[in-house]
């Protein structure tokens, strides 16, 4: 038993000689080749900043080319603008170019013969001024002198002008900045040019740009895209419309005013307040405005103010009264949404934000009104503004329930009548049940 025991763990260290010896525990893989990168992560990679530097790029190509899509946008709505002439043209047999053409040298002949007209009738009122200058400037010293007891004068003011620090200035800046009004005005004139050429493109091929867009959509598509396009030549031509119209009262609001204070020039000043206050968005009635009151100061100085009071208090009128009306009978939308629309697109787009702001607002109402799925509204009166019966009927039952509830011994009082009342006629009931039953009793 003890050399059993000995042995025993011998034989279990010991091994047989030619055999491998045993395996051990197995080791641990190393971390660097046991996790490998998946295959699709660095394609995705590639693809996630392949599409931030394509968002990067569009994003940089769309802030520059900013004013090229403003243009062609504007030029977009001057041909929804001119395209019933155009076809009322083309259906008579004049080629659609030709009287694209047309439309637009008839628009160029109006407006540069008005420009001219004005420019010559500003050019003899500023020569005016400047030769009567002196003698408008002694009636405001007198009247000064005499409502304020001052000792203004003329000889002393314009010494002093002369020799202000706020004139050398205001020389200095407009001398260097003759450069910069130029670049203005150049690049006005090329963004003008630009508007003209693309809305004469719009209009002289308006088939071939309805049936390049529809050539791409199914059938169904081509419907509705055709149907957008002719609401939103009704709708711009109603804007024109309701402008023409405001242009209208407007001028003849102004005519009598200036003729009523003998201004010279009254019928051409009231056309230049009437188109350039409504086809001029933002700063058009001050444009507007300004010249009537430089006219109005060479009768008058006086007359100036009467002249500004009264385009500011039309204004207001126009803007509240006038406008949304107008706006809601010729674009077929709601004031308040006229108004709002005006001032989200001036905040987006600025001046030319406003002014296609409405026509576009019409039209896509237009648009939306002709799609969407419209129910029969019930008969209920709430529709109508009128309370129900769970209005006045419940006020009432509410104010009872509170005033008996206010007066609990009232209640109390009244059911111990009932309950006396009750009472007192069970009493003769038994009174009289009682010979009766005596009766009964007698007669058996």
């Amino acid at each position: 038993m003890a050399a059993t025991d000995e042995t025993g763990p011998a034989g279990q260290n010991t091994t047989v000689p030619g055999t491998p010896p045993p395996a051990g525990p197995p080791a641990d893989p190393d971390p660097r080749t046991g996790a490998r990168m998946p295959r699709w992560l660095p394609r995705a990679m590639v693809l996630a900043l392949a599409l931030i530097a394509v968002f990067q790029l569009g994003s940089w190509a769309f802030h520059q080319l900013t004013g090229l899509l403003i243009n062609v946008l504007i030029a977009f709505f001057l041909a929804l603008a001119v395209e019933p002439a155009v076809s009322w043209m083309a259906a008579r047999g004049v080629r659609r170019g030709f009287g694209t053409f047309l439309v637009f040298v008839g628009v160029l002949v109006v407006g540069a013969g008005f420009v001219t007209l004005l420019g010559s009738m500003l050019a003899e009122q500023i020569i005016k001024i400047v030769e009567d200058f002196p003698q408008y400037l002694d009636s405001v010293i007198n009247w000064i002198n005499n409502h304020f007891h001052t000792e203004l004068r003329r000889v002393d003011i314009q010494e002093n002008l002369l020799r202000s620090d706020w004139l050398r200035n205001y020389v200095q800046n407009s001398a260097t900045g003759v450069l910069d009004v130029s670049a203005q005005v150049l690049g006005g004139l090329f963004r003008l040019l630009t508007v003209a050429l693309f809305s004469f493109y719009f209009a002289a091929d308006g088939p071939r740009l309805r049936r390049a867009i529809c050539s791409v959509l199914p059938p169904a598509r081509q419907a509705e895209v055709l149907r957008a396009w002719e609401i939103a030549v009704n709708k711009t031509g109603g804007y024109l419309y309701s402008r023409g119209l405001m242009a209208l009262i407007s001028g003849l609001a102004h005519y009598v005013l200036l003729e009523f204070l003998d201004v010279p020039y009254a019928p051409v000043l009231a056309v230049w307040v009437g188109l350039v206050s409504q086809f001029i968005p933002t700063i058009g009635t001050y444009l507007a405005g300004a010249l009537p009151m430089l006219i109005a100061f060479t009768v008058a100085p006086w007359y100036a103010v009467w002249v500004l009071v009264f385009v500011v208090v039309y204004q207001q009128f126009e803007n509240y009264v006038l406008q949304p009306k107008l706006t809601a009978r010729t674009v077929d939308i709601h004031p308040a949404v006229a108004f709002g629309s005006v001032i989200a697109g001036t905040a987006l787009l600025g001046a030319v934000g406003a002014l296609i702001a409405i026509p576009a607002v019409a039209t896509l109402q237009a648009f939306l009104g002709a799609y969407v799925k419209r129910y029969d509204v019930t008969d209920d009166p709430r529709v109508l503004g009128h309370r129900g019966s769970g209005g006045a009927g419940a006020f009432g039952r509410r104010v009872r329930g509170l005033w008996a509830q206010r007066r609990p011994e009232d209640d109390g009082a009244g059911a111990s009548e009932a309950r006396a009342g009750t009472a007192g006629a069970g009493a003769p009931g038994s009174g009289a049940s009682g010979p009766g039953e005596g009766g009964t009793a007698g007669a058996s």
